[in-house]
């Protein structure tokens, strides 16, 4: 179960671009670095336990399981690119356009920055099919949001697609796999990085500038 101890998630008062380091009680984090280096699989509740410095039983007194564990940090996960999305959205005014590329941004430079938390994405199939189906509820928060930017853009006669739906699911795709691909030490910076690809997501929906009227 997440609580408000658990982590400190993105929130109104901070700018979406602004990635703050992020707060996870003890457990949470030696379960974090044990994940990401060996896996949900290969990784004991001992092993976190003695990343800890606790005991199995005073760890299970505040989680029951380490799929709980691993739900509770997906959770945590989603629910941040999810307030960072709505912000950066909400920052974008009325324009689709402006929104959909401050989305893309916050969601990448999410992925760039905590990229050992967006890695989790990958141990989805560990939860068990009620856990992952809660798990999906909050995750499409961010498909209905992104959803209803591109139609409106659609219906705007800003962007130009066949098929909204299967656009969004692309465009997001294309943003969960950079965990697989980026490095910090790499040539680019996070926010190259969400630059480049706000340029193909606007791409990929058709954008067209509205050409101004000549006298």
């Amino acid at each position: 179960m997440v609580t408000k101890n658990s982590a400190k998630t993105a929130t109104t008062e901070a700018s979406w671009r602004l990635i703050e380091p992020l707060e996870l009680s003890p457990i949470l984090q030696a379960a974090l670095e044990g994940f990401y280096d060996n896996g949900f699989h290969g990784t004991s509740v001992r092993d976190i336990a003695r990343r800890v410095g606790v005991t199995i039983p005073a760890l299970y007194y505040h989680h029951q399981s380490k799929e709980g564990i691993l739900l509770a940090l997906l959770e945590i996960s989603t629910g941040d690119v999810l307030a960072r999305a709505h912000t950066a959205s909400a920052d974008g005014g009325d324009d689709p356009c402006e929104q959909l590329t401050n989305v893309v941004e916050a969601i990448v430079l999410r992925m760039t920055t905590r990229s050992r938390l967006a890695a989790l994405e990958g141990e989805v199939r560990y939860l068990s099919p009620e856990n992952r189906q809660r798990y999906r509820v909050v995750r499409k928060g961010i498909e209905k949001l992104a959803l209803g930017i591109v139609s409106d853009g659609v219906e705007r006669g800003v962007f130009s697609v066949a098929d909204t739906a299967e656009t969004t699911r692309a465009l997001l795709a294309m943003c969960q796999s950079i965990p697989r691909w980026y490095h910090a030490e790499g040539e680019l910076s996070p926010e190259e990085v969400a630059k480049k690809y706000a340029e193909i997501a606007l791409n990929t929906v058709g954008y067209k500038p509205r050409r101004k009227r000549t006298r």
